[in-house]
């Protein structure tokens, strides 16, 4: 039988048996992207604190309450969250942030215990009184006067808290200047307030409480 001639296969040239050439990736190629993932862990580690701080000073913040000022309504180690949007709207665009009356507000009263100023301590308690308002404790009653109200107005008859409130002690006939804030605590008998160092600043208000969150068998928004 007659065989047919080979042919010799050019060099360059794979066989039907034989393996390709293969690309390979050496240590230089991933170098960069070793960098890459340092790089992105290192960011996420200083973008995590610096988003928290932001968010505890403008947004929202958690709060445990220390006394018993806002009994019943609030109680000793409620852990609670207080909203800052309002107030940090407010402060951007050069206004006073004034909550509604009834609400519950932690704020900053300046040296409430030391006459040199000192003793700055943050209070939560509820606002009776808004800019323009007459507010009178007398005989155990609160009544607010203002231009919705020329006869009166007991706030204390709210029915989110009416409840809650017994007596207001006091003799109190104050007009809430403008940009400040008449408030009192819910346990009137037991509460440091605007009955005893007067109104407050707006500008010195935190935030308003939205939720409490703990116990959770108390939990509920405000």
């Amino acid at each position: 039988m007659q065989q047919l001639p080979t042919i010799p296969q050019p060099s360059g040239q794979n066989t039907p048996n034989s393996i390709p050439p293969q690309t390979t990736i050496g240590s230089a190629r991933k170098q960069p992207e070793g960098w890459k993932s340092v790089l992105s862990t290192v960011l996420v580690l200083i973008a995590a604190p610096v988003i928290a701080l932001l968010l505890i000073n403008f947004v929202f913040q958690s709060y445990e309450v220390d006394g018993p000022s806002m009994e019943t309504t609030l109680s000793n180690k409620d852990r609670l969250i207080v909203w800052k949007v309002p107030r940090t709207i407010a402060r951007i665009t050069d206004n006073h942030y004034i909550p509604a009356r009834g609400d519950i507000i932690v704020f900053v009263k300046k040296g409430l215990f030391d006459q040199n100023g000192a003793g700055d301590k943050q209070l939560i308690k509820r606002v009776i009184g808004v800019p323009g308002d007459r507010v009178v404790v007398r005989d155990g009653i609160v009544t607010v006067y203002n231009a919705e109200n020329p006869n009166g107005l007991n706030p204390d008859l709210n029915p989110e808290y009416a409840s809650v409130i017994k007596t207001t002690n006091g003799n109190v006939d104050i007009t809430v200047p403008e940009g400040e804030l008449f408030v009192c605590g819910d346990n009137r008998v037991n509460s440091l307030d605007s009955r005893v160092f007067g109104t407050i600043p707006s500008n010195d208000v935190v935030g308003k409480l939205v939720a409490r969150i703990f116990p959770l068998n108390k939990a509920e928004t405000f």
